[in-house]
């Protein structure tokens, strides 16, 4: 456990809690980046970036096979880093998955991804988490209304708004198979849920949400300000870098057109995880890490993908 920063995020008090305007930047100073000064300010207004294309048809290809051998891979069957959807036995989401597969953590580790979020925050990063994320036809369920930010403050100990994630398409986004949806500007609000944080929460959570979901008139209040909701759609290769605090969700996949995403969360060094600020204990590390390692890039990895999987500490 670590010492305890000043509450500036109040949440999940028992009482309710007023919206308050963020405290922190969206963009630190930085000497610059892969993105140009017009998408920043794209990210700074919205609270979101989409980014087409990012990542070429070959690379999408090597992942969309190397997510399809961890879904079948035996010795993740019984993994703890394996969500499963709450209807079913499908997998919903493999966390700490760039320290299962040496490809993944290539490509989180590149610039191409990785130089995105230090150019936004400003400073070196590290993953505090990283996950596929599924929804297969027919069968993938929906993700309630949240702020990312106001579940790793109250349950992770996040001092400071100055995360991100970055979520790139291995299959196509369509209007239609529950792609993402993000309130445009909401991060610039900060809105408390009800409540308290039940002990390890993240066993229910992570399948089904219902602790940390805003209330409707909050919501509401958000979407009336924006005055619209965006859908992220896009193909393979395709990415959407958007604020820790932006309010998003998304529907069910009611289609026979499956969606596959990995979904990267990158935290400042200069905003390492203190105690939990609204929960009884922090969350295990493969949900999110408190050891802060500084990214480096890596070299492409040569050969197969490794077909073993070794538990260890997946918080290094």
């Amino acid at each position: 456990m670590t010492a305890q920063a000043v509450d500036r995020y109040p949440t999940r008090q028992g009482v309710a809690l007023a919206p308050r305007a963020r405290h922190d930047p969206v963009v630190y100073p930085s000497p610059g980046g892969p993105l140009d000064p017009a998408q920043v300010r794209r990210y700074a207004a919205d609270g979101f970036l989409l980014l087409d294309q990012l990542v070429d048809e070959t690379t999408v290809a090597a992942l969309g096979a190397e997510v399809d051998r961890l879904v079948g891979a035996p010795e993740l069957a019984d993994a703890e880093e394996v969500v499963r959807e709450p209807d079913s036995d499908e997998v919903r989401s493999i966390f700490a998955v760039h320290r299962i597969s040496p490809l993944v953590a290539t490509l989180v580790a590149s610039d191409t991804l990785a130089g995105v979020a230090r150019q936004l925050l400003g400073s070196d990063v590290y993953v505090h988490q990283s996950r596929v994320n599924r929804k297969l036809g027919f069968a993938g369920r929906e993700f309630a209304w949240h702020s990312d930010f106001e579940t790793w403050h109250a349950e992770d100990g996040m001092p400071a708004a100055r995360a991100l994630s970055i979520s790139l398409a291995l299959t196509p986004n369509f209007v239609h198979n529950g792609s993402l949806m993000l309130i445009p500007g909401s991060h610039r609000t900060f809105v408390p849920t009800g409540g308290a944080t039940p002990a390890d929460h993240y066993r229910t959570s992570l399948r089904r949400q219902q602790v940390g979901v805003p209330d409707r008139a909050s919501l509401t209040a958000l979407v009336e300000q924006a005055g619209d909701i965006a859908l992220v759609t896009g193909g393979p290769g395709s990415a959407v870098v958007f604020d820790c605090n932006a309010m998003h969700g998304s529907s069910g996949n009611m289609t026979p057109f499956p969606r596959t995403n990995i979904f990267v969360v990158y935290n400042s060094v200069e905003n390492p995880l203190q105690d939990p600020f609204a929960a009884p204990e922090p969350r295990p590390a493969f949900v999110a890490t408190r050891h802060v390692e500084p990214l480096v890039a890596r070299q492409e990895a040569s050969g197969p993908p490794a077909t073993g999987f070794e538990r260890g500490d997946v918080s290094r």
